[in-house]
């Protein structure tokens, strides 16, 4: 007999009472507080320099950026570029939001004793990603063209010491209309006019602060894209190629929705007239000034 039958019958005996285990009730685990939402950290800014021996620490030789405002026709100017036999210009590639850290206190040092920084190990990362690139496309010169290069212009002038860079303008309500138009649900039209118009001052920032570049409007594109491609070519070394004037549907499978335009318009292979410019009393006062100073109003 067990030892807690015996107990149970003595005690009984004695009591009238019995001894029962008691069964531990499953427990509820505790809810949890609703985790609250933090807005993402701002990343430091990453000192950079430009390389001390281009020869040894790039391997792309004079890289093209668009410098250019959202929805400003650099989707246009980047197909008709890529139909150049010399000139590969893909898809956005957002090149400057690729980061690099340091797993251990002994990668940094390492990295360190070499000479190379954060900085540094980014701008490698860069080269080589658009380096593959045009490796790929058996082709001379690779354009990048992503809006968002314009905040970084300094750190990409830095990286390659020879880029050379194109800045793409377009009367800025057109820009303000199109982006609202890009997704109306998204952002109304002030909020799209304000939106674009951080692109736009980072352009006018890079235009101030970069020497040597090349400007071109988009409505002159459109209007004349022989006479503009020609010029282009000239700044950037190269003899014009009529292929470029017809660009082609061959090129569909290379528009991809969030990496630049994608709709129909671009799709046709051609130029396509752009929209009438608007009046001076259709400028909203917050893109007036910006207005006035790419001549679009006086």
């Amino acid at each position: 007999m067990r030892l807690l039958p015996k107990l149970n019958q003595a005690f009984a005996s004695a009591t009238g009472y019995q001894v029962r285990r008691v069964v531990s009730a499953p427990t509820t685990p505790a809810k949890k507080a609703p985790a609250k939402s933090t807005p993402p950290k701002k990343r430091p800014d990453v000192p950079f320099r430009c390389p001390d021996d281009p020869e040894v620490d790039r391997l792309l030789r004079q890289p093209v950026f668009i410098m250019s405002p959202v929805r400003s026709g650099s989707t246009l100017l980047r197909m008709l570029l890529n139909a150049h036999p010399r000139l590969h210009a893909p898809h956005e590639l957002h090149i400057r939001r690729l980061e690099v850290g340091f797993g251990s206190k002994l990668s940094q040092k390492a990295m360190s004793a070499l000479d190379l920084d954060r900085g540094d190990l980014e701008h490698l990362l860069w080269d080589r990603v658009l380096h593959r690139e045009l490796t790929k496309s058996g082709k001379d010169f690779i354009v990048e063209k992503t809006p968002s290069n314009a905040f970084a212009y300094k750190r990409i002038a830095a990286c390659w010491p020879d880029a050379k860079f194109v800045f793409l303008l377009r009367h800025p309500v057109s820009i303000a209309r199109s982006w609202h138009e890009a997704d109306p649900e998204k952002r109304t039209y002030d909020e799209a006019a304000a939106d674009a118009l951080r692109y736009m001052k980072a352009v006018e920032n890079a235009r101030k602060g970069l020497t040597g570049g090349h400007t071109i409007r988009y409505e002159q594109l459109t209007e004349d894209p022989e006479g503009q491609l020609r010029s282009l070519c000239t700044f950037l070394g190269i003899d014009f190629d009529a292929s470029m004037l017809a660009y082609g549907e061959r090129q569909d499978g290379d528009l991809v929705k969030g990496l630049g335009d994608w709709r129909d318009k671009i799709r046709t292979g051609r130029v396509q007239a752009g929209r009438e410019l608007p009046k001076e009393d259709e400028i909203p006062e917050v893109l007036q000034p910006m207005c006035v100073s790419w001549g679009y109003a006086s």
